[in-house]
């Protein structure tokens, strides 16, 4: 009975890292993404915000990703695709305002003053459905066919547990890092101190390349989203774009392939998350120019 069981476990373990495999891109994605969320806070709060994320990622992916993504691949598969394209919208919007910010275009200021610990936590587990969900869904779809339900559910719960360990281990080493460079820079042994105080100096440099790098990374997943996932519902021009880069790029090598679709993935992110932008400060201010009016015809009256 051991044995069988033994051989049970081994079988989903094997499953589960052959098809976690191809989300490695998306696993580097969220790793980069996150650390954003807590700059700005205290070190002392740094690893509880962390573990707060951590845990929104697994209520995220065990009570939301893998109930719906089993329910809907058994009775509505065609549903999938136009979820993928909601999500790599949002997406697309969270990165293009991203990058407004870096040329001072604030259009939340009030709220990236505060950095309310509650808000952080919240945008972070926001987005990480979005970037849970791809992990998923793409691993769901490695999945060998004729799989009974069990044996897919406990795939799925130990690839989402993996990758949650995975990325926000990663996180919180990257966070508390420049914590680990302050102590060796205390260190009584000369060479131990010097690498401190260069790892200390360099952290500032290290997040604003994360914060680049988490940035390019939600437009590039939710551009590809979008490009990808368009073309499975009937708009097939999109994924002909892809093919067509892929062509054009792949005398030069893999690599030059995957660089050339992930930069025009990354293009079309920042345009559609440009347009998403736009149309929302536009209604804002439709909005915001109606109830001036309404205030105004109202103080008139009186």
């Amino acid at each position: 009975m051991s044995v069988g069981l033994l051989a049970v476990v081994d079988d989903i373990l094997s499953a589960a890292l052959k098809a976690s495999s191809k989300t490695a891109g998306v696993v580097i994605d969220d790793a980069a993404v996150t650390p954003q969320y807590v700059q700005g806070v205290t070190p002392a709060r740094e690893l509880p915000i962390v573990g707060r994320i951590a845990l929104g990622s697994l209520i995220n992916k065990f009570l939301i990703i893998i109930p719906i993504a089993l329910v809907l691949t058994a009775f509505a598969p065609w549903v999938l695709p136009y979820l993928l394209i909601l999500g790599g919208a949002f997406l697309c919007f969270e990165g293009a305002e991203k990058v407004l910010e870096w040329f001072g275009f604030h259009l939340h200021a009030e709220e990236e003053a505060e950095r309310d610990e509650k808000k952080l936590v919240l945008g972070a587990v926001r987005t990480d459905l979005i970037l849970s969900s791809e992990i998923m869904l793409i691993s769901l779809d490695s999945l060998e066919e004729g799989l009974g339900i069990w044996q897919t559910l406990a795939i799925l719960a130990v690839i989402g547990f993996m990758m949650t360990l995975l990325v926000y281990g990663a996180v919180a080493l990257l966070v508390k890092i420049d914590d680990i460079g302050l102590r060796m820079a205390k260190s009584p042994v000369r060479r131990v101190r010097h690498n401190g105080a260069r790892i200390v100096r360099s952290m500032p440099a290290v997040f604003r390349g994360i914060s680049i790098l988490g940035t390019v990374a939600m437009l590039w997943v939710g551009g590809h989203l979008v490009l990808e996932n368009v073309g499975k519902v009937g708009w097939h021009w999109t994924t002909d774009l892809l093919h067509d880069v892929e062509h054009l790029l792949e005398a030069a090598g893999p690599v030059v392939v995957w660089v050339g679709e992930t930069l025009v993935s990354a293009i079309a992110g920042l345009v559609l998350g440009l347009v998403f932008v736009g149309v929302i400060m536009l209604v804002g201010r439709l909005r915001g120019g109606h109830k001036e009016h309404r205030g105004s015809s109202s103080a008139s009256v009186h």
